[in-house]
This record gives C-alpha cells, structure tokens and sequence, in this order.
C-alpha cells in the first residue's frame, strides 16, 4: 500500500528510497495497530458479554480514567503527545461502551 513515489521523478533515487522505506515500515505498523485493535475488541466484546449476563453497568467511569491516567504515562514514556494518547483511547472507550449496551439491549431481550 505504499504511496507511489511517481509524482517525483526528479527526486534523488536514495531519497525515494528511503522514503519507500520507511512508508513500508508504516504500513507494517498500521497493519499491526489494525490487528492489536481486533484483538482488544474481541476482549472488549467478552467483558461486554459478561456484563450484560450479570446486569452490571455498559460502564465503568472508574476504570476508564485509571485506564487514561495509565495511558496518558506510557504516551509519556514514550515521547508520544499524553493528550493525543487521550483522544485516541477516549475514542476506544465510547466504541467499547456502545457494544456493551448493545449486548446488553441484546441480552434484555433475548437475543444473545
């Protein structure tokens, strides 16, 4: 998927080179971000399950913000933006909690 360097045909061979590269690299990260990303969302999909089976709460308002705080330190340590990290695992969270009330609506009703 690596974006063609056409447009450039004046450009240095090393350079494009590298540029080849490293986009190469990217997409290899994306794919594993794609991947890593599936995976906690089969977990997430479990916990939601669990939940609804029992009646406890689509959320948990206390374990997200630790889950931030703890993010928000590894983008830290990292050297990646803490409020970037923020965004992105709010953004994660929201997504979580509209599955789980949809396994929960789902389980109400029977249709789990």
């Amino acid at each position: 998927m690596t974006t063609s360097n056409a447009a450039t045909p004046d450009a240095d061979p090393a350079v494009l080179g590298e540029l080849t590269r490293l986009r190469d690299s990217i997409d290899n990260i994306d794919a594993a971000v794609v991947h890593m990303l599936a995976e906690r969302f089969k977990c997430t999909q479990q916990v939601g399950r669990l939940k609804a089976e029992h009646r406890l709460p689509p959320a948990d308002p206390g374990r997200e913000a630790r889950q931030i705080a703890r993010l928000r330190a590894l983008a830290e340590d990292a050297k990646l933006d803490p409020a970037f990290a923020e965004k992105f695992l709010t953004f994660i969270i929201a997504e979580v909690i509209r599955h789980h009330e949809s396994i929960a609506d789902d389980t109400a009703c029977g249709r789990s």
